[in-house]
């Protein structure tokens, strides 16, 4: 079973400094058809103005992923410490038994565009940590590559001859690539899991329904993923706990 949904039906929210569309019930837009997906409780687009950003604040009992679109991304710890992620990276924040951080846009003239994630950890309680990766605008167009894995499998087995591994301390496997024109990819998929496509930018087929950027496939029970007919497109492909 194959359900679009289409961008102009996700939940928004402008807060001047923070521009915000959720696919998923987040602080004050709440849909009950949209709870999350398998263990992906949060995918929110968010554009922070230049210069400004969300102070210290809490996380726990969650794997996060900041997939930055375009300017660039900072966080801060609670120690003090400053990690900048430059478009086209991906950065992991597992939260564990809990932890704080700052988020906030470090350039004076251009928005931080990027995607938050949050995934349900597997096991909860957890001392936190975090690391970061390239993202797919390093890597060749036409492919699915696989950016995050659980930690088991991502440190067991070989990494992409593309780039590394992010592990996470979840059951999900994130891909993502670029497509455009003649070029397409297919990804195997368990029935008895869920599959989350989320179209950034462009335009791209999945399984043969047009998406536009910010439409989102909801895939149950399918067995493959078919992605071709992209102009400048690009897409995450979420591979999930049910």
């Amino acid at each position: 079973m194959l359900t679009v949904r289409k961008s102009c039906d996700r939940g928004h929210a402008d807060h001047g400094w923070l521009r915000s569309l959720h696919s998923f019930s987040f602080a004050g837009y709440r849909d009950p058809r949209y709870m999350g997906f398998g263990n992906l409780r949060v995918l929110n687009e968010d554009w922070i103005a230049p210069g400004a950003g969300l102070g210290q604040h809490g996380y726990r009992d969650l794997e996060i992923l900041s997939y930055v679109v375009s300017g660039e991304l900072a966080s801060r710890d609670c120690s003090g410490r400053v990690q900048s992620v430059p478009a086209g990276c991906v950065q992991r924040m597992g939260a564990g038994a809990g932890t704080t951080c700052a988020e906030f846009n470090p350039l004076p003239d251009r928005a931080a565009h990027y995607l938050q994630i949050w995934i349900d950890p597997a096991p909860r309680d957890r001392a936190p940590d975090g690391a970061q990766v390239p993202g797919p605008a390093r890597r060749p167009a036409g492919r699915l590559h696989l950016l995050a894995a659980p930690a088991h499998a991502a440190l067991e087995g070989p990494a992409e001859p593309s780039g590394p591994v992010l592990a996470v301390q979840a059951d999900v496997r994130l891909h993502a690539g670029l497509f455009d024109g003649p070029q397409a990819a297919e990804l195997p998929l368990d029935p008895v899991r869920k599959c989350y496509v989320h179209l950034l930018r462009g335009s791209l087929e999945a399984n043969g329904h047009p998406l536009a950027a910010g439409d989102a496939v909801f895939m149950l029970q399918e067995e493959r993923l078919r992605l071709g007919r992209g102009s400048a497109a690009e897409v995450l492909v979420f591979d999930l706990a049910a």
